[in-house]
């Protein structure tokens, strides 16, 4: 059994080159889907949205999808290989700043019911619901709505009780938001505005973090920083820490960084930008902060260099075997800076003890059509456990969620 975070063996800086290496899109043909373990069934459960995201389940079984994306800005340079390699991979687009409803009326485990639930909001990604209130994480605030169980559609207008530093690199415009496990407090997830603090650090503030936060906005703090991209985030059911999935910095190699998942301590720091796994200083801002360097805390698990891992979800439930039960599955989106695709998988972790057990494993593959050309069929990223045991995946790129089932 894994105990104590370790540094795993990582090559130096720029042993390999910085790739571009923007996947292709392709859909997944008529009766093709992603390949689950023996002993498990992988089915639509919807198509035809526009690039589903994150979800929420609500008490009474409803399912909140939200879909947006990145946009394309007029600063950007339509014909750079960086926003061709986007378009392709589908990341960037219009964005349909919309949150879907669907609804399982016969227990059947799919949707009867598909409404629009919430319209013309700013990049929606995270969402929570505690009490009578509904917590909408756009990509410059938190937005607050009164909700009634069982309404299929957001009547009142929201009420805005957080500013959240809006933009970023590349997509680190998402912000995840949970409520933490006594009810008490909000937790909101913030990417970094760079790379590597490459425009200075003032840009940075109350980024590449999660914030704490009141039910009603007030008292807000930083929980944990030195985190680059913290996206996916859930509690382990054992020991009730937090845990957070971190996507790494590029431009040092096929190798380098390897993203991560950790359970997060209350004030830690965790690197970023000035070090990486620990006490392994990025070579770009070597000497600059060697107190923060001193600080940076090791990561739990690495999961693979620029793997994109975004969602990330204890499995609660008994519907599944035995070894996968409060183990970790991490959507593993896919990213461009590695010469040879990695990522584009749903991963397992399994636990014990609240602790990592044993290796990464694929769950959820088939994804990539060609590697040798980069072309894939869809993108994994939210993940969620529904009331029946079964998982969904948010497949973006294709438009398209899957239900991973036991069978039996």
């Amino acid at each position: 059994m894994t105990s104590e975070p370790t540094v795993p063996p990582l090559p130096k800086p720029y042993e390999t080159a910085s790739a571009l290496n923007f996947s292709t899109v392709i859909g997944w043909p008529e009766g093709k889907t992603p390949t689950a373990p023996d002993g498990f069934e992988v089915t639509l459960y919807a198509n035809g949205l526009d690039y589903p995201r994150w979800f929420h389940l609500l008490p009474n079984g409803d399912l909140l999808v939200s879909e947006a994306r990145s946009q394309l800005k007029p600063t950007h340079n339509p014909d750079s290989p960086a926003v061709q390699g986007d378009c392709r991979s589908r990341a960037l687009g219009q964005s349909a700043n919309r949150i879907t409803l669907f609804r399982d009326t016969d227990g059947d485990g799919y949707p009867e019911v598909r409404e629009t639930f919430l319209e013309n909001m700013r990049q929606p990604f995270g969402m929570v619901l505690l009490g009578d209130t509904l917590y909408i994480a756009n990509t410059d605030g938190v937005l607050a709505f009164p909700y009634r169980e069982g309404q299929t559609r957001m009547e009142a207008p929201g009420r805005k009780i957080l500013d959240l530093p809006a933009g970023g690199y590349n997509n680190h415009w998402t912000r995840n938001i949970r409520v933490g496990p006594d009810g008490t407090k909000l937790y909101v997830t913030v990417g970094s505005a760079s790379n590597v603090a490459e425009h200075g650090i003032a840009e940075e503030e109350r980024r590449a973090a999660i914030l704490e936060i009141n039910p009603d906005g007030s008292g807000e703090r930083i929980f944990a920083s030195g985190l680059r991209n913290p996206v996916g985030l859930d509690w382990e059911p054992v020991t009730g820490a937090m845990w957070t999935a971190v996507n790494e910095r590029d431009e040092l190699g096929d190798e380098l960084v390897p993203d991560y998942i950790t359970s997060v301590q209350d004030g830690g720091f965790y690197g970023w930008p000035y070090a990486y796994f620990g006490r392994i200083e990025d070579p770009r801002l070597a000497g600059q902060r060697p107190d923060l360097v001193a600080k940076s805390l090791v990561p739990d698990l690495a999961v693979g260099s620029h793997t994109a891992s975004l969602g990330l979800l204890f499995y609660r439930g008994t519907a599944f075997p035995e070894r996968y039960r409060g183990g970790a599955f991490i959507g593993q989106h896919g990213s461009w800076n590695r010469s040879e695709l990695s990522g584009y998988k749903v991963a397992f972790v399994p636990f014990a003890d609240g602790r990592p057990s044993g290796p990464m494993e694929d769950f959820l593959s088939g994804f990539v059509s060609d590697l040798s050309t980069s072309q894939v069929h869809g993108r994994p990223c939210g993940l969620v456990e529904m009331p029946d045991g079964s998982i969904l995946v948010a497949d973006d790129a294709s438009d398209t969620i899957w239900r991973v089932a036991a069978k039996g």
